[in-house]
């Protein structure tokens, strides 16, 4: 089991017994989805994934009303194991990841200085939107005291990122505003014709 989405749901499952649709409306409740890519197609396999490896089982089918039945599912012990020896795995060994951002900004002298502070501006608002918004839905959380703080650190780690690439953003913006980073030459076909419109 590779997909990040797999951990998410032994997570929920280490709570209590559930059934994919209520993991899918909790992960989204939490914001949790920023940082697993949640749609009920993936969730729906994630969870076959686990059930064939033995990792979680179906505890009963029920249905509410009108509604259509839905499985339930918890951890076996192996399940349980698993998690946590993947949870400390994940935690102990820093692994290489492959950012998309990362790959532009190799890239980002294609831009012109101009179109590259353009870029990074855009970039720089966005950020500060995601911040604005992770912290509050930080500070709810945990002003209506239903949730520890435990169950929501990764919301502060987060916020921790996006506020070191804010300021490298700011400071590589007025880095090329003043001419502290310097631009090469355009290279025909390379640098963005400053004619050019986006």
């Amino acid at each position: 089991m590779s997909n990040p989405l797999g951990l998410a749901v032994l997570g929920l499952l280490m709570e209590a017994p559930t059934h994919p649709h209520a993991m899918a409306a909790t992960l989204r409740e939490r914001g949790m989805d920023r940082a697993f890519k949640v749609t009920t197609g993936s969730l729906y396999d994630v969870v076959r994934t686990l059930e064939r490896a033995g990792w979680i089982a179906a505890r009963e089918t029920v249905r509410v009303g009108a509604r259509p039945e839905r499985t339930i599912y918890q951890h076996t012990s192996l399940g349980r194991q698993e998690f946590v020896r993947w949870v400390e795995e994940l935690i102990r060994v820093p692994a290489d990841e492959y950012p998309k951002f990362l790959s532009a900004v190799s890239y980002l002298g294609a831009l012109g200085p101009e179109g590259a502070v353009a870029a990074l501006r855009e970039r720089a608002e966005r950020i500060r939107a995601s911040l604005a918004e992770i912290r509050q839905g930080h500070r709810e959380v945990l002003e209506a005291g239903e949730v520890p703080r435990l169950f929501v650190v990764e919301a502060e780690y987060a916020v921790r990122m996006l506020e070191a690439e804010s300021g490298w953003l700011e400071e590589i913006i007025g880095d090329i505003t003043t001419g502290r980073l310097a631009w090469p030459e355009p290279v025909t076909g390379w640098v963005r014709d400053q004619n050019e419109t986006r």
